[in-house]
């Protein structure tokens, strides 16, 4: 895979979009995120928090490390000192277990509610009642660490684009319904994290801010 021509080329389709690229260099050695890194590139995401943390030391330290994969509570202090934002977040406890470990940094971890879309069942997420429920709760006032600016979803791994479509869309209407309500004030949905190598341009169509794209810049998963 030529890494730096791929990541021009996504950031030239992206010029005249309101949308990020985070590159998705899990599995992925520091070569390969230092190429991708050479052409421009300065968001990159992972899916296992202790990978992540030895990355780190060996890369430039302007980089924006995202977690896009499912977090264990018990994870999180591996990347707490310096995460830039966690997409994943999944349930009530884990908000609550970012925001302790965040404290410990004196630090403000940016955080996305991740949202069930798919039809498959090993996908993580909050539903929508769910999702209403935390935000509307009193407890998420009192977490001065963590920063809620959106929501997170992936789509079904399928071939039936129009499904993907509708499960954007779905997620679309809830992110504008959670900018209607009234919010917390650490609470301000300003992102919407959607589309991966497969479906992104689908994602940035229906409103995505964010796409998480790997195997397009990186080549498949080894």
């Amino acid at each position: 895979m030529d890494i730096k021509n791929n990541i021009k080329d996504f950031k030239n389709y992206l010029s005249d979009k309101p949308c990020k690229l985070v590159a998705v260099s899990k599995t992925k050695p520091v070569s390969m995120i230092q190429d991708a890194y050479d052409a421009g590139e300065r968001i990159f995401g992972e899916n296992r928090a202790q990978e992540m943390a030895e990355k780190v030391d060996q890369l430039p330290n302007d980089i924006e490390w995202h977690m896009i994969g499912h977090l264990q509570r018990n994870k999180v202090k591996y990347i707490a000192p310096f995460v830039h934002m966690i997409h994943s977040i999944d349930s009530p406890r884990l908000l609550k277990e970012v925001n302790k470990q965040a404290r410990k940094h004196e630090r403000v971890i940016d955080c996305l509610l991740q949202i069930h879309i798919a039809k498959e069942e090993s996908k993580f997420g909050l539903d929508e009642r769910e999702l209403e429920e935390l935000l509307n709760s009193d407890q998420i006032k009192t977490y001065e660490n963590v920063k809620v600016v959106g929501l997170m979803g992936m789509a079904t791994f399928t071939d039936d684009y129009g499904r993907v479509r509708k499960e954007f869309q779905y997620l679309k209407g809830l992110f504008e319904k959670c900018k209607g309500m009234a919010l917390p004030a650490n609470v301000a949905m300003s992102e919407l994290s959607m589309g991966m190598s497969q479906d992104y341009e689908i994602a940035i169509e229906e409103g995505s801010t964010m796409i998480r794209v790997g195997s397009k810049i990186f080549g498949a998963r080894s």
